[in-house]
């Protein structure tokens, strides 16, 4: 099955891809790979988890921000490829928790980002991962997530 189509049987309507908040482009490509700018929790063009996690948010919390996180960068991979079907793997997830003192929960969270991405793209969205928790955020976000992909070859050039 396609990643397109897993999209569709899981229910998944992606939103537009975030315009960036900066001077920044909100990705870019490298040879056959795409990296993705920090995503962040929007909704609709509304920040939808402002605040830290271990304060303001708790685990299950975390792990609907990052998921946020990761539609919004499964849009940017759209937008960068034409289709999520040219996208042959998910290299690495970028992971960046706004933590109160004390928090240690940052493998959980970005599981939310991690699993949807293994959902959408089955074997090939398996993912090398780094989560790092930081004590201030772009915007007050609860998560940021940067996504690496590699395009098929011979797929979409610029």
């Amino acid at each position: 099955m396609s990643s397109e189509e897993n999209l569709s049987k899981l229910g998944i309507t992606l939103p537009p891809a975030p315009p960036g908040v900066g001077a920044y482009i909100p990705w870019t490509r490298m040879g056959n790979w795409v990296l993705t700018s920090g995503q962040l929790p929007w909704v609709d063009g509304k920040m939808a988890y402002p605040g830290r996690l271990g304060a303001e948010f708790d685990v299950a919390q975390g792990y609907e921000a990052a998921r946020i996180c990761g539609l919004n960068a499964l849009a940017q991979l759209r937008e960068a490829a034409g289709t999520l079907d040219q996208i042959a793997k998910i290299i690495r997830l970028e992971g960046y928790v706004h933590t109160a003192p004390g928090f240690r929960g940052h493998p959980e969270v970005l599981n939310g980002a991690s699993e949807l991405l293994n959902e959408v793209f089955g074997d090939a969205g398996k993912h090398a991962r780094v989560a790092l928790g930081i004590n201030e955020m772009p915007l007050d976000a609860a998560v940021q997530i940067v996504v690496w992909a590699e395009l098929q070859p011979g797929g979409v050039s610029f």
